[in-house]
């Protein structure tokens, strides 16, 4: 930093903001630390009182705050993302489109473990909409060491496997079937008030229902129907109730006997523990595709916010669902049926 007339810091940058009263006006700043000092800033500087300036001084070692800001961005943005220019060390990344959101965290954790610089993200694996702010990245001090910024970028690159801190995952078409189950549907003797409920869901993204039958506790009706549904060209098929141990409940025998690959049959998740999510190979020439099957327990249908909403816009964006992601649902999995639902903007799914 070093002091100079304010007459001869066209292109220095300001290492202090500079602040303009006007008696009933206004008090701000007019310019900011950081502040490229240009031709035409010298009058006004000049008219707020501002005889000599303080002023970075140029070192081939050291970075302003906005170009160190550039290498934080370059870490973080990928497809699907727009960013807003650089200003006072701060850059802001914003969905172009909706999506999936998700979040490297080892990355995230290698720039932030640094100092002096810091990348700031919502949550990931949640649904984004086109204009949602992403993550925003700061630079704390005015000037930063070139050396330490090559070090967090490296330690970055490294963490992520060369890939950007941040992803967002365009949602896909889906075609749907729904397999209702349960005597006491299948006979007439009470409504079915789930796929209601599932239809409402489904509805928030690019579906396309294209079958929906009710059978009664019978596993191998249910199998069959889930393999006609894949035949048919379901990218999805949703099956609905028989998730618990009782014995007349058969759901997750009937997924397991498709031939399916289980990711897990419970995920710590309240209200949901009886999930089950499977995948499906359906090996169709050039033309393999993975199709989901989900089992979903009863609490679906009364409760507002489950492991369905959970795992709905992963599945939508073709984001594999691993037994390690349910895993880590356990803490941020209880939901506190607020009141006044909040959801997203919660803790509820929130994992580590």
């Amino acid at each position: 930093m070093k002091l100079i007339k304010t007459t001869e810091a066209e292109g220095m940058v300001l290492c202090h903001d500079i602040t303009q009263i006007i008696k009933g006006v206004t008090k701000d700043a007019v310019f900011r630390k950081g502040h490229v000092v240009t031709k035409e800033d010298i009058p006004v500087l000049l008219s707020v009182g501002k005889e000599h300036l303080y002023v970075w001084e140029k070192d081939e070692h050291m970075l302003h705050e906005n170009d160190a800001a550039e290498i934080l961005c370059a870490l973080c943005i990928n497809q699907n993302m727009e960013r807003t220019e650089a200003k006072e060390g701060k850059i802001e990344l914003k969905a172009s489109r909706d999506g999936l959101l998700k979040v490297n965290n080892a990355g995230l954790k290698a720039i932030n473990g640094f100092g002096q610089m810091m990348i700031a993200s919502r949550h990931g694996n949640f649904a984004v909409k086109k204009g949602d702010k992403l993550a925003g990245t700061r630079i704390i001090p005015l000037v930063i060491e070139k050396e330490k910024m090559e070090a967090a970028r490296q330690e970055a690159l490294q963490a992520t496997d060369g890939q950007p801190i941040l992803a967002l995952k365009p949602f896909v078409h889906k075609k749907v079937g729904i397999i209702t189950t349960g005597n006491e549907v299948f006979l007439g003797r009470i409504q079915d008030t789930f796929t209601p409920v599932i239809r409402e869901k489904l509805s928030e993204f690019d579906t396309e229902e294209i079958g929906h039958v009710t059978w009664d506790d019978d596993d191998k009706k249910v199998t069959a129907s889930i393999l006609e549904m894949i035949r048919q060209g379901a990218d999805i098929v949703i099956c609905t109730g028989g998730m618990s141990v009782d014995p007349d409940d058969k759901t997750p025998l009937a997924i397991k006997n498709t031939g399916a690959r289980i990711v897990s049959y419970g995920a710590p998740v309240l209200p949901g523990a009886m999930f089950l999510i499977a995948y499906y190979e359906v090996k169709d020439g050039d033309h393999p595709r993975t199709v989901t099957i989900m089992g979903l327990p009863g609490c679906v249908m009364y409760a507002k916010r489950t492991i369905f909403d959970l795992t709905l816009p992963r599945v939508m964006a073709d984001d594999e669902i691993t037994a390690e992601d349910l895993a880590a649902l356990g803490q941020g999995g209880l939901c506190l049926n607020c009141p006044v639902c909040t959801f997203p903007n919660c803790g509820f799914g929130k994992g580590i």
